[in-house]
């Protein structure tokens, strides 16, 4: 399974569909345009059925097969949104709207996906029905718990799913997988310390709230050094440190600062909470101040289940020949977690090159990976619903 030669004579309009998408980033479940353009090329291709409005803005796809006698479903993912970035290419299709921007490629992801569906709606050659899930809000917003929430799963009657992201780094055409954890948790807290503000000539008056968050701060990183397992990967950061003081000579009545955890294990995302309240409350209790701890859960573990993860690895050696089926996993968090809690599946990194990192403002999609890409999403239905089974 090559890549299809379909694609070849696709590759020029799907590019132009995403520098479209480029050009007119939108944020969150903020993707009214997008979403429209999308559902309107879906009616284009005849799709058997188009449903917008999932998960606020989520568009979803249904495409039988010559034969749903299988009574296979699977589901296909691709992300639309941008991020808050002001985009520095300098492209010709670059965004049209200051501060947002294509910076992960989203734009790519759902393009790839768009060919993928014209494809499979033009030969069908398949037992059973894609789903093609065409996701708003990945970038923090929660949009695949979202339409996870809205019945997704239930309502389109998807019995596994798979998606795809991205990698700069790694060769154009080139993919990567792993079995278990793939991606991280990401959780985020809010530690505000309030104590006495004063003159900073007379600390003996007041309770350095500074100090305080400092310790705190400091001590924070024991969490990771001397309570975590050294194989397991937990990664701790205090991102903000702000202080309600303007001037050098003021001690600060209140300091906040903000930080985000993330690991690969489960186990850890509750206990890191624990030793975190732990360590604040105990820190400021002992040095006279008091403090009030905000948490708020992000987005789980992203977790292959081995044998969806082992098919989609041979569908992809089948596009791409050499094939990274054990990658290291990966810090960040990606919201395709929600669905793959809910049904089996696998998510695969597809190479994007020589490139800017992800989620920097010279960041760009590479066209070149699109065959690739639509290749495997429309292979995976094909080999998984294939008449032979």
């Amino acid at each position: 399974m090559p890549i299809k030669n379909r694609y070849a004579e696709l590759h020029a309009e799907i590019t132009e569909w995403r520098h479209d998408f480029h050009i007119h980033p939108e944020l969150l479940f903020d993707v009214h345009r997008t979403a429209a353009r999308v559902a309107e090329l879906l009616r284009s291709f005849e799709c058997d059925e188009i449903v917008e409005g999932v998960g606020e803005t989520g568009v979803v796809g249904v495409i039988k097969g010559k034969s749903c006698e299988s009574g296979k479903v699977i589901g296909l993912r691709a992300d639309m949104d941008a991020l808050p970035i002001h985009e520095m290419t300098g492209l010709d299709y670059a965004s049209q709207t200051p501060g947002k921007m294509h910076a992960c490629g989203h734009d790519g992801h759902t393009a790839m996906l768009l060919g993928a569906a014209k494809f499979l709606a033009e030969t069908r050659n398949f037992n059973g029905t894609a789903v093609v899930v065409f996701q708003p809000a990945e970038e923090g917003g929660g949009g695949g718990l979202a339409m996870c929430q809205d019945g997704l799963m239930d309502r389109f009657g998807i019995q596994e799913i798979y998606g795809m992201h991205n990698t700069p780094g790694l060769p154009v055409g080139q993919f990567a997988i792993r079995p278990g954890a793939l991606l991280a948790s990401s959780d985020e807290f809010e530690i505000v310390v309030t104590g006495k503000g004063g003159h900073a000539a007379a600390p003996h008056e007041a309770v350095d709230t500074t100090l305080v968050a400092a310790q705190i701060l400091l001590s924070l990183q024991t969490v990771v050094s001397r309570n975590v397992d050294p194989i397991k990967r937990v990664v701790l950061t205090v991102g903000t440190f702000k202080t309600d003081s303007a001037a050098s000579n003021v001690i600060a009545h209140k300091v906040c600062m903000e930080g985000t955890v993330r690991t690969l294990d489960a186990q850890y995302r509750s206990f890191a909470e624990t030793r975190i309240r732990a360590i604040a409350e105990g820190t400021a209790a002992a040095l006279g101040a008091s403090v009030e701890i905000n948490w708020t859960p992000g987005y789980p573990v992203t977790v292959n289940t081995p044998e969806h993860t082992e098919f989609a690895a041979e569908v992809a050696r089948s596009i791409a020949g050499n094939v990274d089926d054990n990658v290291d996993p990966i810090m960040p968090a990606e919201d395709f977690s929600y669905m793959l809690e809910e049904r089996p599946g696998a998510y695969i990194f597809l190479g994007n090159g020589d490139t800017a990192m992800c989620h920097h403002p010279s960041y760009n999609f590479d066209d070149e990976a699109i065959p690739f890409g639509s290749s495997w999403y429309s292979g995976m239905i094909e080999a998984r619903m294939s008449f032979a089974t």
